[in-house]
């Protein structure tokens, strides 16, 4: 193994004469997207294992959360994870991935909570939240290098925004039936 030296010397860095190199943004923003892949992938995982133990446990709510764990919360999160790389972005930043992200597992915290506990409330919230986040998605397809995967890009973002008031109709209809 081959160990490198420094070009320059500690004392340098250390005295803050030189800058350490800054991390790449685009390194940044796929790093970030690279982990929220990660995160969506083991959400799937997790909507598998719901599934498999619903029969058995007698779940009842267990097959809806199965299926929102692996499509919405997990392959949905896959996409806007990756979004920034399937339409070659070139605007796209850290933080309103960052941003994108934490407001996705946010807002599906909040669906599966209201949901579970019978709160109509707490799953309107949570969609408004996710609604948000797709909105602001929707809008960042409009800058892209790849017009193609935009337009699927597009109509798969506008399925989920349509999916997201009958979902809270149904929460609603569910909380008072």
């Amino acid at each position: 193994m081959t160990v490198r030296k420094a070009s320059l010397p500690l004392d340098a860095l250390d005295s803050g004469a030189v800058e350490p190199p800054s991390v790449d943004p685009v390194d940044r923003v796929d790093r970030i997207g690279r982990g929220g892949f990660a995160l969506g992938v083991a959400l799937v995982i997790a909507g598998g294992l719901v599934a498999a133990v619903t029969g058995p446990l007698e779940l009842a709510k267990g097959s809806w959360l199965a299926a929102y764990l692996v499509l919405v919360a997990g392959v949905a999160q896959c996409g806007l994870a990756m979004q920034h790389r399937v339409l070659r972005a070139t605007d796209a930043s850290a933080g309103r991935l960052r941003t994108t992200l934490v407001g996705w597992n946010a807002g599906n915290a909040l669906v599966i909570t209201g949901t579970l506990a019978a709160a109509p409330v707490v799953v309107d919230v949570g969609g408004i939240l996710l609604l948000a986040v797709l909105v602001a998605a929707l809008a960042a397809t409009w800058k892209h290098a790849a017009p193609a995967r935009a337009v699927l890009a597009r109509v798969v973002l506008g399925a989920l925004i349509v999916s997201i008031p009958i979902g809270l109709t149904l929460a609603h209809l569910r909380a008072v039936g």
